[in-house]
């Protein structure tokens, strides 16, 4: 067993105040937001009953996932008509450029405020 395996496997939760284990060895049962979102689950206000941690180089802080008891998870909501056409909406406001009111074909990048023409209208005149 690696040094790095034996920091992180804790299934009493002594250590990290909830049961935890290595990254892809958390035992059957339990799974993330995004696998319980492949089944078509949701956690249903759950809390997290572990997680799975995995350490990285030069000190940094190690990656966790949270899992959640399957059995207690909750189908997803259906899409309703009025979900769907707040959802499109709020799309095209991320794709309308406040500068010009433009709707662009692509999200607004938030790190321009705006469509990429009026980010940098010399560069497209050349």
């Amino acid at each position: 067993m690696s040094r790095a395996y034996a920091d992180v496997l804790d299934p009493e939760g002594v250590r990290h105040g909830i049961p935890t284990y290595p990254w892809r060895a958390a035992p059957d049962g339990l799974a993330t937001r995004r696998q319980l979102r492949a089944a078509g689950l949701r956690p249903g206000g759950q809390e997290p009953v572990a997680q799975v941690m995995r350490l990285r180089r030069r000190g940094r802080a190690p990656l966790v996932g949270y899992l959640y008891a399957v059995e207690r998870a909750k189908p997803v909501r259906p899409m309703t008509p009025g979900r769907a056409e707040a959802l499109a909406k709020a799309m095209e406001a991320r794709r309308t450029c406040p500068a010009c009111g433009r709707v662009a074909d692509y999200s607004i990048p938030t790190s321009l405020g705006m469509c990429v023409p009026c980010a940098s209208p010399t560069e497209l005149a050349a």
